[in-house]
């Protein structure tokens, strides 16, 4: 259709492990000996799916495969996935920062990328130069810049320092006048990926509002984040990733619920293979479980009752110490609350030595509303300077015993129910 402007058919990126390139001049020999014949690269043929948590057996790898979808002018697609998901990977294609291994693009406009802090940047240069630089790489006259130069520095905040070289900047900065660059010098596609987590609150409002702005104008903004409230709020659409293909492509709501429930443990408690364990040098999850105060595993539990979550984990070097985040989510991927390991209370500040250990938090009854909860977590070794996230591990469901209700027959609303002090008194 005349108003798509990115046709994507067939994309697939195969990487070797550990090699840069195809590894050996053989198969270099051999790649172009088939394509002289007019014959498939025999290395299509083999390579295995993008899965990070199981170890594989050869070195071939598909980071993207079978990738098929379009874009409309003025469409907000948002990309979603875990990571390792191949997101990244299809935004530096677009971008044509890489080239696909198989497969056609078909791209109508010129696209401005913001895929990492500094693409694009020349270190020694000044702010001004590369506002200047990035410009004349995106095909735009140095009068056109100029007209939009005050705007863009306005909008990244960054005035004061728009003569200093930009390796003095703070990745803020960075991003700051990167985002106002690529989305001021008016390219019919933008494309942003989860750099803009680097900027603060604020700015990353700025940035919301800009691309809304963007679409509104008919242009083409393609966005990749875990922010998944962000998602929601800015994209017109949305496709969830995972392992490399497209497991879903449609609405953002229904996308979103794809993603937040696909391959989550639903059984209350979630076990890793020993291979497929979260973690780090120093220590690796074995699992984690929901459970009642009498110790069964559960995935349903009353408002009015306490409940515990159970960490499993294993300590691989001896004098570590080791913390957690117990972060909880509502469905629609919003961050209710998260609870951090106690130094006094908890084993973390502590040296331990190798073996196994177990780390429970406890989540008090008269808190949580009815409805559907997803665990995630963090962890940590000596005093947070090494960490992982696991996300969406466990979902467990809330639900209304009839304790808590005191003869209301009407609905509480809100995801949190406390048991709050209340009096009442006459004052005259």
């Amino acid at each position: 259709m005349s108003n798509t402007v990115i046709k994507v058919e067939n994309i697939g990126k195969q990487y070797r492990l550990g090699q840069v390139g195809t590894g050996t001049i053989a198969t270099d020999v051999n790649r172009w000996w088939h394509k002289v014949r007019g014959k498939e690269d025999p290395y299509l043929k083999i390579g295995e799916v993008n899965d990070r948590s199981i170890k594989g057996v050869g070195d071939l790898v598909w980071a993207l495969k079978d990738i098929n979808f379009e874009v409309k002018q003025g469409e907000v697609l948002g990309i979603i996935g875990k990571n390792g998901a191949g997101k990244s990977t299809l935004l530096k294609i677009l971008s044509q920062v890489t080239g696909p291994t198989v497969g056609d693009i078909k791209v109508k406009g010129r696209i401005a990328s913001l895929l990492e802090v500094g693409t694009g940047f020349h270190p020694e240069l000044s702010g001004r130069d590369n506002v200047f630089l990035n410009g004349a790489i995106l095909g735009m006259s140095k009068r056109e810049i100029k007209d939009k130069f005050d705007e863009i520095v306005y909008f990244s905040g960054v005035e004061r320092y728009i003569d200093t070289p930009v390796k003095r900047y703070s990745s803020g900065m960075y991003v700051r006048l990167a985002f106002a660059v690529a989305a001021h010098l008016d390219p019919e596609i933008l494309i942003v990926d989860e750099v803009l987590a680097v900027g603060d609150a604020e700015f990353q409002k700025k940035c919301m509002g800009k691309m809304k702005d963007v679409s509104r104008e008919g242009r083409t903004v393609l966005f990749v984040s875990h922010n998944i409230p962000a998602i929601k709020n800015l994209c017109t659409s949305a496709i969830l990733l995972e392992h490399g293909k497209v497991i879903f492509e449609g609405e953002t709501s229904q996308s979103i619920s794809k993603y937040l429930y696909n391959a989550q443990n639903i059984t209350g408690m979630k076990k890793w293979d020993i291979s497929s364990r979260p973690g780090n040098d120093n220590f690796k999850i074995n699992s984690l479980s929901l459970k009642r105060l009498d110790k069964e595993i559960s995935s349903t539990f009353n408002i009015s009752e306490d409940f515990f979550a159970e960490i499993v984990f294993e300590v691989l070097n001896s004098g570590m110490q080791v913390g957690f985040s117990f972060i909880l989510s509502d469905v629609e991927g919003y961050t209710l609350f998260g609870s951090l390991s106690n130094t006094d209370e908890n084993i973390y500040g502590k040296k331990l030595e190798k073996g196994i250990y177990k780390s429970v938090v406890t989540i008090y009854g008269n808190l949580l509303n009815t409805g559907k909860f997803i665990v995630s977590l963090t962890g940590f070794s000596n005093h947070f300077s090494e960490g992982f996230n696991a996300e969406n591990i466990l979902t467990f469901e809330a639900i209304d015993d009839g304790v808590l209700k005191k003869d209301f027959n009407g609905g509480y609303g809100g995801v949190f129910r406390p048991e709050l002090k209340w009096e009442s008194f006459k004052i005259k």
